[in-house]
C-alpha cells in the first residue's frame, strides 16, 4: 500500500509524516521505502510495522549517519501485511532477492587488513592492533584499515617510544609498578600515578596522528615545550622536545605526494570486471600519504559509480568527523552527489568538496590511486577465479544442489584424551574466513587422561554448534527459508553462520558421530556432511560404505584437503595452548600445600610462572590467601 505521493522528501514534511504514520498498522510485515523517482530505497520487517517505521522519524540524532542520509531521501513509503513474523522474514528476503535495494546491499570490506584500535570506553585508554571490530564499546574508535600492516607495528612501536602510555593489558605486580615505569615508557597506569585527564590528553595526541593531524599536533607540542622553556621547567620542555624529533622522525617515512600541504584530501578511484569492483581510498595529509584503504563489491549488484557512493557513504559514517577531509577527489561522478557534499559538510561542521579533476597534478594523483586499483583488482580475480573453479568442482563431485558459499571444516586435538578440544574453520567463496573460526574445549567427563574418544568428541562438537539452529527448527522456522534469507542484512547471526557444507577431519567413524549429532538436533536432512580420511585422503559421504572416487588432483578434493589441513593446524594450536598453560600449573601443583584454588590466585596475582620463581618471600606473602609460612615454602621451592 502506498501512502505518500508528495514532491519534497518526508523528513521536510512533518505533517506528512505523522500522517503517514496514523495510517500504518501495528502489525507484522515489510515496509519498502522509495525516494523521489520511485526507486526502492530500502526494504525492512517488523512485528510492528507502525513502531518501526516511527522510529526514523522521532530524533535524527538517534539515528546512525548512513541511515540518516537514507532518511533524506524518503519520499514514499509502501507496506505489505503478513499474518506473523516469520512470514514477513521470507516476504522481506523474496524482496530483497528481487529488488536488490541500494541500503540493503552491504560493501565487502577487506578483513584481511587491520585497524587501530583506542578504547576511550576505559579511563586510562588503551592503543592496540586488531583484524576485529565486532563487539566492541561504542565510544571505542578505530582507524585504518591499514594496507601496510609493517608500517602500522613500526607507527605504534615509535609511538610508544615517543609518549608514556600503558603498555600492559593487566597490570603485571599488583601493588607497585613494573619496569616500563622505571624507564619511562608507561606514566604508572597500574597504580593509578597519572591523573585520568592528563593521561587521556596525551591519547588525544596520539589519535591526531592516526588522524592525519601532525602538523596540527606538532604546532600544539613546540607551543607547549616553549612554554615550558619560558617557565624554566627545562625538564619538560626537553620531554617534549623527544616527541617532536619522534614525531618527524615518523613522518620521514612518508613520500610527498601533493605539492599543496595546506587542504587535507582523500582520493578515490576504481577497477573493475564483469565480477567485481575494487577500489581504492588513498588519505593524503599535509601533503603525504597516511593511509590506504581497499574495497570490494560484486559488479553484478551495482555500477562503478554507486559502488564509490556507497564506500563514501560507509567509510566516513564510520570515523571521527574530524577526520573527514576538506576535499574528497573522485574518479568518476554519481548520482545526488550535492546530497552527499550536504550530509559530509553536516558531518564535519564545515564544508566538504568532492569532484572529478580532469588535467593537471590532482589527476595524475587519481591515475596513481586507479593503479593501485588495478593490481588489488588482479590479485582478487585470479583468487575468485580460482575459488570459482573449485567450489565448481566441488559441487560435482558431492553431487550439491548449488555451488557452496560456506564451507565448514572440524577437527579434534588431544594428546591420550588430555586437554581435549575442538576446532571450527570456515571458508567462504573457497576462502579462509578467520573472523568465523571458533574453539571448543570439550566439556565430556568421560575424555579424560588416558582415555580418548574421537568419536564421542566431535559429536559434542557438532551438537553445540548447530543446537540453536534446531531449536529455529523447533519453534516452526523452515531452514530452508534461512537458507534463502541469505542476502538480505538483517538477523546476522541466522543468516551469516549457515553452513551449505560440513566436513569432519576423519573417516567413516567420525562421519557417523557427526551424523547421530545431527539426528539428535532433528537436523540429518538439513545440512550437508562429508569427512575427509588423512591416510588415503579418501572422501565419504552419508549413506555410502565406499569412498567417494576421484582423483587426487581434483580441485574440489584439494580445496576439502586446504580446509581439512586448516582446522587440524587451528585445532593443534588451541591444544598446544592448553597444554602449555597446564604444564605451568602442574609445577606448582608439586609444592605442597599448593592446590588449585592457590594456583589461580598465583597465575592472576603474578601473571606468569617466571614472574612467581623471581618473587621475593616478602612479595609472596602479600598474596591473598598464602600467609608468611606458605610463602617460605613457595619461595625455597624455586630457590633450593
Amino acid at each position: 500500500m502506498s501512502l505518500n505521493r508528495a514532491k519534497i522528501s518526508l523528513i521536510e514534511d512533518k505533517d506528512g509524516v505523522k500522517r503517514i504514520i496514523s495510517l500504518i498498522p501495528a502489525l507484522p510485515g515489510c515496509y519498502i521505502m522509495k525516494d523521489n523517482y520511485e526507486r526502492i530505497l530500502y526494504i525492512g520487517k517488523s512485528k510492528s510495522l507502525r513502531s518501526r517505521v516511527s522510529s526514523y522519524f522521532r530524533q535524527k540524532s538517534g539515528l546512525s549517519p548512513r541511515i540518516s542520509l537514507m532518511v533524506r531521501q524518503i519520499f514514499d513509503i509502501e507496506y505489505i501485511i503478513t499474518d506473523n513474523e516469520n512470514e514477513a522474514l521470507t516476504l522481506e528476503s523474496n524482496l530483497i532477492k528481487k529488488n536488490k535495494p541500494y541500503y540493503n546491499i552491504l560493501l565487502k570490506d577487506d578483513k584481511k587488513y587491520p585497524y587501530l584500535c583506542i578504547t576511550w570506553s576505559d579511563s586510562y585508554p588503551r592503543i592496540f592492533i586488531t583484524r576485529r571490530r565486532r563487539n566492541r564499546h561504542i565510544k571505542d574508535r578505530y582507524y585504518g584499515p591499514y594496507v601496510d600492516v609493517t608500517l602500522l607495528r613500526n607507527t605504534l612501536n615509535v609511538i610508544k617510544k615517543v609518549f608514556p602510555i600503558r603498555q600492559r593489558l593487566r597490570p603485571l605486580y599488583k601493588d607497585k609498578t613494573c619496569l616500563n615505569y622505571s624507564i619511562g615508557k608507561c606514566p604508572g597506569v597500574c597504580q593509578e600515578l597519572v591523573s585520568v585527564e592528563d593521561y587521556r590528553e596525551t591519547i588525544k595526541r596520539i589519535s591526531m596522528i592516526f588522524q592525519g593531524r601532525t602538523e596540527e599536533l606538532n604546532s600544539i607540542l613546540h607551543s607547549r615545550m616553549l612554554a615550558y622553556s619560558s617557565k624554566l621547567e627545562y625538564e619538560k620542555a626537553n620531554e617534549v622536545k623527544l616527541q617532536i624529533e619522534g614525531l618527524n622522525k615518523l613522518n620521514e617515512s612518508q613520500k610527498i605526494t601533493d605539492p599543496d600541504s595546506s587542504i587535507n584530501r582523500d582520493i578515490i578511484a576504481f577497477a573493475s570486471n564483469e565480477i567485481i569492483t575494487c577500489v581504492q581510498l588513498f588519505q593524503i595529509r599535509s601533503g603525504k600519504i597516511i593511509g590506504r584503504l581497499a574495497f570490494s563489491a560484486d559488479t553484478s549488484n551495482h555500477s562503478p559509480s554507486n559502488v564509490i557512493r556507497r564506500v563514501i557513504e560507509e567509510h566516513y559514517s564510520e570515523i571521527d568527523p574530524v577526520e573527514i577531509p576538506s576535499e574528497i577527489i573522485i574518479e568518476t561522478s554519481f548520482d545526488h552527489i550535492h546530497l552527499i557534499e550536504e550530509w559530509l559538510s553536516e558531518l564535519k561542521a564545515n564544508k566538504v568538496r568532492l569532484y572529478t579533476p580532469k588535467r593537471n597534478i590532482k589527476a595524475r594523483l587519481v591515475d596513481l590511486v586507479k593503479k593501485n586499483a588495478e593490481v588489488e583488482l588482479k590479485r582478487l580475480s585470479q583468487g575468485i577465479e580460482k575459488a570459482s573453479e573449485s567450489l565448481d568442482e566441488l559441487s560435482i563431485l558431492l553431487d550439491l544442489p548449488r555451488k557452496p558459499r560456506r564451507i565448514e571444516g572440524y577437527d579434534i586435538s588431544h594428546i591420550q584424551g588430555s586437554d581435549a578440544v575442538g576446532s571450527q574453520v570456515v571458508f567462504v567463496d573457497g576462502l579462509p574466513a578467520r573472523h568465523h573460526y571458533r574453539k571448543y574445549k570439550i566439556k565430556s567427563e568421560a575424555i579424560k587422561v588416558g582415555y580418548n574418544d574421537d568419536y564421542l568428541a566431535i559429536g559434542e562438537v557438532i551438537k553445540r554448534r548447530f543446537r540453536r539452529l534446531s531449536n529455529y527448527k523447533k519453534e516452526g522456522i523452515l531452514i530452508s527459508d534461512l537458507m534463502n534469507h541469505k542476502a538480505s542484512v538483517f538477523d546476522p547471526l541466522i543468516v551469516q553462520d549457515f553452513p551449505d557444507l560440513v566436513m569432519i577431519d576423519g573417516g567413516k567413524g567420525q562421519l557417523n558421530s557427526a551424523l547421530k549429532a545431527l539426528s539428535e538436533l532433528n537436523l540429518e536432512n538439513d545440512i550437508r556432511l562429508c569427512s575427509l580420511a588423512k591416510k588415503r585422503e579418501e572422501l565419504f559421504v552419508p549413506g555410502q560404505s565406499k569412498a567417494i572416487s576421484s582423483s587426487k588432483e581434483d580441485t574440489g578434493l584439494l580445496l576439502l584437503r586446504r580446509l581439512r589441513d586448516e582446522a587440524h593446524r587451528f585445532a593443534i594450536s588451541f591444544h598446544r595452548d592448553r597444554r602449555s598453560k597446564g604444564i605451568r600449573r602442574s609445577e606448582l601443583s608439586e609444592i605442597p600445600g599448593v592446590g588449585p584454588k592457590r594456583i589461580k590466585v598465583l597465575l592472576e596475582h603474578f601473571q606468569s610462572m617466571q614472574a612467581i620463581r623471581m618473587a621475593s618471600k616478602d612479595q609472596l606473602s602479600k598474596v591473598e590467601g598464602l600467609g608468611n609460612e606458605l610463602a617460605n615454602i613457595i619461595w625455597s621451592y624455586f630457590n633450593n
